[in-house]
């Protein structure tokens, strides 16, 4: 691999940004596409099923033989709320390798022995977000606390940072009372739109583990199959 295809891919990395390095297999010859410049690419089509698996591996373009290698951010889940739906969405969320954070300024519920061997901030959404990675298109964010003053902040943040996954506990009138607010808070309809609410696949759910359950379904559907890309 040239010097500089590595130094500018150390570079994306650290930003957080996924590329796929494209070698031909019989010359060797190499490029490196972003993920935001891949819509144009001649191989986009692969190039965008490629950025969704996280996978690499060899194509066929044009009678050539392609290699592809794909590097992309580690996935996020941030939960916001520290409740009973998230003391069972946590391990298994994990169990599937995303990176979890929970975030819940009520001190009660945000505690170690509720919540071992997951990173826990007992702050304000806001407070807890600005010592965090920013979020990213790779982050997925839950807002499960029914709490307006705790999840808005969260949500308008996840929105504004075109998160893959945007979700938020609450009846469909509980939601209609919250694009109220999002909609003075100044954010568009079509990026409110991207709110799953209410939260989780629609499996029936009744139990805190069964609506972890749906709403671990809707986040790895939303990685791996229909995430969004274009800004709102």
């Amino acid at each position: 691999m040239r010097l500089d295809i590595l130094r500018e891919m150390n570079r994306e990395r650290a930003a957080r940004r996924a590329v796929i390095l494209v070698t031909d297999t019989a010359d060797g010859t190499q490029r490196l596409v972003r993920e935001a410049d891949a819509e144009g690419d001649p191989l986009a089509a692969e190039l965008a099923a490629r950025f969704r698996s996280g996978k690499s591996g060899i194509v066929e373009a044009d009678g050539r033989s392609l290699f592809l290698t794909v590097q992309v951010p580690p996935p996020r889940l941030v939960v916001i709320g520290a409740v009973h739906i998230s003391q069972a969405l946590a391990p298994m969320a994990q169990a599937t390798d995303l990176d979890v954070t929970i975030i819940d300024p009520r001190t009660a519920f945000a505690t170690p022995e509720r919540f071992p061997d997951v990173p826990l901030l007992a702050l304000w959404p806001d407070d807890a977000l600005a010592q965090l990675p920013p979020l990213d298109r790779y982050t997925a964010v839950a807002a499960l606390t029914h709490d307006p003053k705790i999840d808005d902040p969260a949500l308008i943040a996840a929105l504004r940072a075109e998160c893959f996954y945007v979700g938020a506990l609450g009846s469909r009138k509980t939601h209609g009372r919250r694009v109220e607010r999002l909609e003075a808070a100044g954010l568009t309809s079509g990026q409110i739109g991207r709110i799953a609410a209410p939260i989780g696949l629609d499996i029936g759910a009744v139990s805190p583990a069964e609506i972890a359950v749906s709403v671990l379904a809707q986040v790895i559907a939303s990685l791996r199959q229909d995430r969004r890309r274009a800004p709102a």
